[in-house]
């Protein structure tokens, strides 16, 4: 491959190459084995203007493999952070399970905190392939910035990694068992369908000897069912931990069931730290739900 630059590219040059490349991705004649193209495509993602880059990374995805080697090459090697970030955007876009190691390195090690945030979306499209080297950076010695962004990347992957959470939920360590929960919670905010598994996982998480697990899998429930999540829901007003009372408190608020309200009153005399304050802005919570719920046909006067 052609040496990386340092220097800006030519504004003028960065509008025509876009310009050509686009025509002849159109035209169906783009010679993706064009070594010498293909680099000054990864060059001109130096240019300062969002939008050039955003459609040279948009022309990345549509070239689709044979360029993935030299977003790989610019990512762990080009001087410029500009280059490195839309090189992470444009991987992103391309199917390459090979992408993987280089993406896990730049997450954990560029100085450019840019780079390792749009290494981690990165990751995170490349769903369940991903998904074991994310849990051992969540299980591993890594900053928790670090940690952090595998945690965010494994909880964006979806439903296709359903089978590596549900192994990773039978590990020993507290942070990767919070990790699954959390990620679980957010496929299901996006499933119409859900897996019977993810009601498993969250009633095994409530019984978790780790409040942290306890805890995530609280905040959970808000995004599950309301048949389901009700009634694990309501009897951790009584726990023990205010903490825990709190965090059941504000996921009741956030599912909206009505159901909940008699309950949340009895909690408004409760003076342990927070209580009675998250018990007002949930029932309020609730109330407004309730109140902007669609009046059926049949019940207008």
């Amino acid at each position: 491959m052609v040496e990386s630059s340092s220097q800006s590219p030519d504004p003028v040059e960065t509008e025509q190459l876009l310009a050509q490349i686009n025509e002849q991705l159109a035209q169906g004649r783009f010679d993706s084995t064009d070594s010498q193209l293909l680099q000054r495509m990864t060059e001109a993602l130096a240019d300062g203007r969002g939008m050039i880059r955003l459609g040279l990374v948009e022309a990345f995805g549509e070239i689709g493999k044979p360029a993935a080697p030299f977003l790989l090459e610019a990512l762990a090697h080009h001087p410029n952070p500009v280059v490195r970030r839309s090189a992470a955007k444009g991987l992103a876009k391309i199917d390459e399970p090979q992408a993987i190691p280089t993406l896990i390195d730049a997450m954990l090690k560029d100085e450019d905190t840019v780079v390792r945030g749009s290494a981690a979306g990165a990751l995170s499209r490349r769903g369940a392939a991903a998904a074991p080297a994310l849990l051992e950076i969540i299980a591993g010695d890594y900053s928790k910035t670090a940690k952090g962004q595998a945690i965010w990347a494994v909880a964006s992957i979806g439903a296709e990694a359903t089978e590596q959470l549900y192994e990773a939920f039978k590990s020993d360590q507290v942070e990767v068992r919070t990790a699954v929960v959390g990620a679980i919670a957010n496929i299901a905010s996006s499933s119409e369908n859900q897996d019977e598994g993810f009601e498993q996982v969250i009633v095994s998480a409530l019984q978790d000897e780790a409040v942290e697990v306890r805890l995530e899998a609280v905040t959970a429930l808000s995004q599950f069912p309301s048949q389901f999540a009700l009634p694990n829901l309501l009897p951790l007003l009584d726990d023990p931990n205010p903490e825990l009372i709190r965090t059941a408190v504000l996921s009741l608020g956030k599912l909206g069931d009505s159901a909940a309200l008699p309950y949340l009153q009895g909690k408004l005399a409760d003076e342990r730290v927070g209580i009675p304050q998250v018990t007002k802005i949930a029932i309020s919570q609730i109330s407004h739900q309730v109140e902007n719920l669609p009046v059926k046909e049949g019940n207008r006067e």
